[in-house]
């Protein structure tokens, strides 16, 4: 099993656990290198139906020569069951908390040895069979970054509030420098700016859109 690992600074695992954020979107990022050759960039093919499906993106060298199979292929596939990422410390703190007796007996056996891990306060390196919950992919898209709709940037954890004011709507997410945005886009820009580094969204990159929900 696989685990995806949501910024807790802005809580957005939170965000996950509450079902108030249904949606991520992760950079594309394309190697220097396949199959021993030197990889200049990616193309996005797009194919027209009854609605445009865009499929996944295909390197090519420096001739902008396509690879065969240089498909850049999603972390995660349709259907597929992941688990959220958290410290063994903090999954140790919501069993303890639920009174699963089943499952304290099993982490009482184990927990010596994880709090000698780095895992224990850092959930980059924890395991994911070890994880309590779960989400389910069920979407995948390919766009711009700046391509995010206002919808879509509620799926993302952004939350709308009226700040006292009830005719004028604002927009934020948690810890948030500024408290309120005029608009969910702007807010969203500042939190992808947060999460994945300054400048990310003036950048405007390919990002693969996951959709999901959360199972457990």
């Amino acid at each position: 099993m696989k685990k995806i690992m949501f910024n807790d600074k802005y809580s957005l695992t939170q965000a996950v656990l509450d079902g108030r954020k249904t949606m991520t979107r992760r950079i594309i990022k394309c190697p220097r290198t396949f199959r021993g050759e030197w990889v200049a960039g990616f193309n996005i093919h797009i194919r027209h139906s009854d609605k445009k499906i865009v499929d996944w993106p295909c390197m090519y060298d420096a001739d902008e020569r396509e690879f065969d199979m240089g498909e850049i292929l999603p972390k995660y596939e349709l259907g597929e069951v992941v688990a959220i990422a958290q410290s063994y410390m903090d999954v140790d703190r919501f069993y303890r908390k639920g009174k699963n007796a089943a499952y304290l007996e099993y982490l009482d056996s184990i927990l010596p040895e994880l709090k000698l891990y780095p895992g224990w306060t850092n959930k980059m390196f924890v395991r994911a069979d070890l994880m309590p919950h779960h989400i389910r992919i069920t979407d995948i898209k390919i766009e711009r970054l700046q391509n995010i709709s206002d919808e879509d940037c509620f799926k993302e954890g952004i939350f709308k509030w009226d700040a006292g004011q009830k005719d004028i709507p604002f927009y934020s997410f948690h810890n948030a420098d500024i408290p309120d945005y005029n608009d969910p886009r702007d807010a969203f820009a500042e939190l992808i700016d947060k999460v994945s580094g300054k400048g990310t969204w003036e950048s405007n990159p390919y990002v693969f859109v996951y959709e999901f929900e959360l199972v457990d």
